[in-house]
């Protein structure tokens, strides 16, 4: 038991002596509370934490939630509720959940002792069938280049990930920056094929 308390001690100290070194860190009180991918469209608010599971312990009834620098653990009682789209079911989905899945926490009490009152899992947004292109059409696009098969492909993740590596002929507008880039970025043909992509089925 000793040896717990000590890990989680250890993490929170770690965390909290990260934060003044990282760009970007969103906080509602003293502590990130949300994820920097997460800050493309969300904010952080008090009582609730936005990041990505790290693990649950049936064991000692806490749920652990990266946030970028800081690992958060968070109590959870017999009356916690999970969304996962339209099913709403008690704490015994959480083991259901993977590892790094984007989850949002509702929590009561202060940050220092947190307890989980609900947790949200993030869906996969889903692109009406007319809208997707094929893997093969796409990779038929490619081979040909934007002038001779007449698109236009945008990167929609976070601005730092293009550099990390990105799709052939691919510019950068971010989600979070389209609609101030969008004017100068899009096409002026209304027509024209215009294909975006992200970072996963998110």
């Amino acid at each position: 038991m000793k040896s717990k308390v000590s890990r989680a001690a250890i993490v929170a100290v770690a965390g909290i002596a990260a934060l003044a070194g990282v760009p970007g860190s969103t906080m509602a009180g003293t502590r990130p509370n949300i994820m920097q991918a997460c800050t493309s469209c969300h904010t952080g608010t008090d009582g609730s934490i936005r990041g990505k599971m790290v693990s649950v312990s049936e064991q000692f009834k806490s749920i652990s939630v990266s946030v970028g620098p800081f690992v958060w653990i968070v109590k959870y009682g017999d009356d916690l509720k999970v969304k996962e789209g339209e099913k709403l079911s008690g704490p015994e989905a959480l083991k259901g959940i993977p590892r790094d899945k984007e989850i949002l926490i509702a929590y009561s009490g202060d940050e220092s002792q947190p307890v989980a009152a609900r947790v949200a899992v993030k869906q996969p947004y889903k692109v009406p069938e007319a809208q997707l292109i094929p893997l093969e059409k796409m990779k038929e696009l490619i081979a040909l280049g934007p002038e001779q098969g007449k698109f236009f492909l945008y990167d929609s993740r976070p601005a730092p990930l293009f550099p990390e590596g990105h799709i052939p002929y691919a510019q950068s507008l971010p989600y979070a920056a389209f609609k101030e880039q969008a004017p100068t970025k899009l096409p002026a043909d209304k027509g024209a094929l215009v294909i975006f992509y992200c970072g996963g089925d998110t």
